[in-house]
């Protein structure tokens, strides 16, 4: 083995949250191989693997490039997933199924930020599985992006510890290369693990109980797992993005109404809260000149920390309107606890979790939020007294 390749493996093996990822995709597609592969124009290597239907590679392992779909995959950089080879049109007569004795497939390339495909994330069963869904196909593309991303921040780290004793705002950063690496291995190994159950066992029970009345139920729950996965994942990657260098990207666009965007949030919250009794007060006059997708991510993450912490017994109530000078206001208002002045101080800073430490999640949504607030402009702002918390988003339209 040559020692570019070598190192490959040694960089996957480097990223402590490997492990759980593979553990994470075996449950979610419930495939029995699972593993991640350096692929170039003339080798196919094992890095990492979780093997429960003794297919036989271990890491190091190596398959002949030219007969595996990664190499296809390397050349066109889809994300490929076959349900079931013997019925699946364009994979039926493929020699590769036949070769390996497989029947279900899915496999996304793992794209550094330069373009360049490294690799793949793929996983293998002899038996047919139910892959090609949204909720399938979108967090397992999501976990190749998560191991893109650590391998450039464990090369840059490594890039670092070269350089002769580096300065001492060098040294800072680098302890916080390792507090998002620690993060990472975090979120994977704690924060999505119990949404990933409860996703798992509400669909088992869900198909129990299709007739007895429980489905609007277990739904819900199952809606507010993939919800808190999503928003964990998303917070995730933007902050991994913005140590990489590349920040936030935003496209703002005034030719599309705002009010739809909000009011799609608000009834994705309702669904995953049923119980939450939601206020609205929406008076917008479009044009509305914002990236809609960020605004919404900055609305769901502030509506879902209301409804986190607040009083369940209170409304949650939402204002959204444009002012007399032209500057477009969301605040979001919950009763109960107010925020300690200590927490006040670094209320939107990463890892942040105000006055609740040992709270489930990354302390990233606020962050994000006010990162949003700031590409647009504007300012998101807390006001929290006398048993009341609101959070105000104030975005000029002369900009």
């Amino acid at each position: 083995m040559t020692s570019d390749l070598k190192a490959d493996i040694d960089a996957i093996r480097n990223i402590g949250a490997v492990p759980k990822i593979l553990d994470v995709v075996g449950r979610l597609t419930g495939m029995g191989f699972v593993a991640i592969a350096r692929v170039t124009s003339e080798r196919w290597v094992c890095c990492a693997v979780r093997d429960n239907i003794h297919f036989g590679l271990e890491a190091g392992g190596e398959l002949r490039v030219e007969t595996t779909i990664c190499n296809e995959i390397r050349q066109h950089g889809q994300t490929v997933v076959i349900d079931d080879v013997k019925i699946d049109e364009a994979f039926c007569n493929h020699p590769t199924p036949a070769m390996y004795g497989f029947r279900s497939y899915i496999s996304a390339p793992i794209v550094l930020s330069d373009g360049e495909i490294w690799g793949t994330l793929c996983a293998i069963d002899p038996q047919p599985r139910l892959l090609n869904k949204p909720e399938v196909l979108g967090s397992f593309q999501l976990l190749s992006e998560l191991i893109a991303v650590q391998l450039e921040l464990n090369s840059r780290f490594e890039q670092s510890q070269a350089k002769l004793r580096s300065s001492q705002a060098d040294l800072l950063d680098e302890r916080k290369t390792a507090e998002l690496r620690e993060q990472f291995i975090g979120v994977l190994g704690h924060d999505l693990r119990n949404p990933l159950a409860s996703v798992e066992a509400g669909m088992r029970v869900l198909l129990k109980n299709l007739d007895n009345g429980k489905a609007p139920e277990i739904i819900a729950m199952v809606q507010k797992s993939v919800m808190r996965m999503t928003g964990l994942v998303d917070n995730l990657m933007d902050f991994a993005r913005g140590r990489l260098g590349g920040g936030l990207t935003i496209g703002s666009d005034a030719n599309a109404p705002l009010a739809p965007v909000l009011e799609q949030v608000i009834g994705e919250s309702k669904l995953a809260w049923p119980a939450a009794v939601i206020e609205t007060d929406i008076d917008i006059r479009e044009p509305i000149d914002c990236d809609r997708s960020r605004i919404g991510q900055l609305f769901s993450n502030l509506l879902g920390n209301a409804i986190t912490h607040g009083d369940p017994d209170r409304p949650i109530r939402i204002v959204a309107k444009t002012t007399t000078g032209g500057a477009f206001v969301l605040s979001v208002t919950n009763f109960g606890t107010p925020i300690s002045s200590k927490a006040m101080q670094s209320l939107f800073k990463p890892f942040s979790r105000g006055d609740r430490p040992s709270q489930q999640g990354l302390g990233l949504g606020l962050f994000i939020a006010s990162e949003i607030a700031r590409a647009h402009s504007g300012t998101l702002s807390a006001d929290s007294t006398a048993g009341k918390t609101t959070f105000i988003f104030t975005m000029p339209q002369a900009r």
